[in-house]
């Protein structure tokens, strides 16, 4: 792998910076990779935080469904970095399965790992990626099973990671060693 375009700071952090890292690592854990690549804009870094953690775990979206609309957006746009460290932590202790985690990067919309509800979120992340819209007929099959409020944060979900996304590949931000590798053909 190439490396990063930009370095991840390393310690001693300053105080700004380790303050932002206590309210989103637990203790005793390093920051990971990508916060510390960010941490070379501060205030940036504390923003990316915030609206990570409001999606993360202040939505009403199920966890298991932001995953499904997180996991297939970095799986899109090739973030390895994202979705490793997705699949680690959130994915595995929710239950996904193999097959569930492999047609996140490799299956179809329609891919019968997913139950039929689980394929629309998988058709969502695959519209907005393809022309950042979601069609009529997708758009109302959605608001069957989802409300306004969860919907909105789908597109929030899924806008967020391609930003996310962007910034892991964009600077080559080297993977962690716990996070599951992509799986290939």
């Amino acid at each position: 792998m190439p490396l990063p375009r930009v370095a991840p700071v390393d310690p001693p952090y300053s105080a700004e910076v380790q303050d932002a890292f206590s309210k989103i690592m637990p203790p005793g854990q390093p920051p990971l990779n990508i916060f510390r690549t960010f941490a070379r804009h501060p205030l940036l870094l504390k923003r990316v935080m915030h609206l990570g953690a409001a999606l993360l775990s202040q939505g009403t979206l199920a966890p298991r469904d932001r995953e499904i609309v997180l996991h297939r957006t970095c799986a899109r746009c090739g973030s390895a970095y994202e979705w490793g460290v997705h699949v680690t932590a959130f994915a595995r202790p929710l239950g996904f399965t193999d097959a569930q985690i492999r047609a996140t990067v490799l299956g179809a919309s329609d891919d019968p790992a997913w139950s039929p509800r689980e394929q629309l979120l998988i058709r969502a992340a695959d519209e907005l990626h393809d022309t950042s819209t979601i069609s009529e007929s997708l758009w109302s099959a959605l608001t069957k099973e989802w409300t306004e409020e969860q919907l909105i944060e789908v597109l929030c979900v899924a806008g967020f990671y391609h930003a996310i996304s962007y910034m892991t590949n964009a600077c080559r931000i080297e993977g962690e060693a716990f996070a599951e590798p992509f799986p290939h053909a």
